[in-house]
């Protein structure tokens, strides 16, 4: 029997959305970046990136650089981008692997892989300098979903009531997230986007079906229930369910790769989605994982990886992911260039007072407070 699981309700027909200089003020942007990026957690860095001791990654998070490493005992962990000495920018490649330590280029102050200050010029010369004190600044980090996600507040809220709650309050079931290990799948293709929008754009376009009629035909080919507007967040616990002609989730609806080992009978056949505020979007289906991870660059810009996660035979088969990919890449330059034919209209006065919600999108409304909750502090 289809589970219809349970939908907002409400007695309006319109809601207003926020204003147009939400997306286009850079002051706006700035709080955004102090109150929402800078303080939760963030989804950084993918775990799998970083296979050996001494490979780094420099992630943009807020107004900071960060970097993550592995460290020599295999653990990672993340620091902020700045030598202690006189400000120095550590890194400056997006990728890269150190031997020993992380040295700045500008006065040859080196820091090993735990942070500590490891040697500086004259070092010997001033014993009372604390290698510790005087160590990169500690970024705290949590591994979930095989990403390292990490939070700049000196005291991070609950990453159990943050994170990992987003997957439970959407698909109804703490453990069914479980079932697809996502820890344990390979990176089958990344695909980045450059997309000039503003990131709560892009949030709201995932959260909602209402456009998937109007822009998705091989998306709906595939989910035919989204051609009536509803997405599968507007309901809880609902997996939209495959057209009975799809085989697989792929651009023309062939099969994909079996089913992950432990996705049940229930779950078979569906696609979920999952918004982690303030930047994850999670997807899942029978045979595979996206992931979408946004970097907010700007008021006007936000930078996409999206990942492609497969079971690890699969990869290591050589197998073709053609098909299977290509059918959300497409979903994803159909959306994000809707996002950008909107991103002018939010300057326009025309939208000074914002615009409307209609009824299949009133669940965005809660995205919308809890933006404004977070810059009220």
């Amino acid at each position: 029997m289809r589970n219809k699981g349970c939908r907002l309700t409400t007695t309006s027909s319109l809601i207003s959305t926020l204003p147009g200089r939400a997306y286009t003020d850079p002051e706006i942007f700035a709080e955004e970046q102090a109150r929402i990026f800078e303080s939760l957690w963030f989804c950084a860095v993918r775990a799998g990136d970083l296979p050996r001791p001494g490979a780094f990654r420099t992630v943009q998070v807020g107004r900071e650089s960060v970097i993550v490493v592995r460290g020599r005992d295999g653990l990672l962990r993340a620091f902020l981008n700045v030598c202690r000495h006189r400000g120095a920018r550590l890194c400056l490649e997006e990728a890269g692997e150190v031997r020993r330590t992380i040295r700045c280029a500008y006065h040859a102050w080196s820091y090993d892989l735990d942070g500590r200050l490891a040697a500086a010029p004259n070092l010997a010369k001033m014993p009372d300098i604390d290698r510790v004190e005087y160590g990169l600044v500690p970024v705290h980090l949590r591994e979930w979903l095989g990403y390292a996600w990490v939070c700049l507040a000196a005291e991070p809220p609950s990453f159990e009531e943050h994170v990992t709650y987003a997957a439970t309050e959407r698909l109804g079931d703490p453990a069914a997230i479980e079932h697809y290990q996502v820890d344990r799948l390979a990176l089958g293709r990344r695909i980045v986007y450059d997309v000039k929008a503003n990131w709560k754009l892009l949030v709201e376009n995932f959260m909602e079906c209402y456009h998937c009629a109007t822009i998705h035909p091989e998306l709906t080919a595939v989910l035919p229930e989204f051609a009536g507007g509803y997405a599968a967040q507007y309901y809880v616990g609902h997996g939209a369910e495959f057209a009975a002609r799809a085989e697989g989730f792929t651009v023309d609806g062939s099969p994909g790769f079996g089913r992950l080992p432990d996705v049940s009978d229930d779950q078979d056949r569906r696609y979920y989605a999952i918004t982690v505020k303030p930047q994850v979007f999670v997807n899942l289906v029978p045979d595979h994982v996206i992931l979408h991870r946004m970097f907010p660059m700007a008021a006007d810009r936000t930078v996409v990886e999206c990942d492609w996660l497969y079971h690890p035979d699969v990869v290591a088969s050589g197998a073709d992911l053609t098909l299977s990919v290509e059918l959300f890449h497409r979903v994803n330059e159909q959306d994000f260039d809707a996002c950008e034919r909107t991103q002018p209209g939010m300057s326009s006065r025309a939208y000074r007072e914002g615009g409307v919600l209609v009824p299949s999108e009133h669940h965005i409304a809660l995205f919308h407070q809890w933006v404004n909750q977070r810059l009220r502090g």
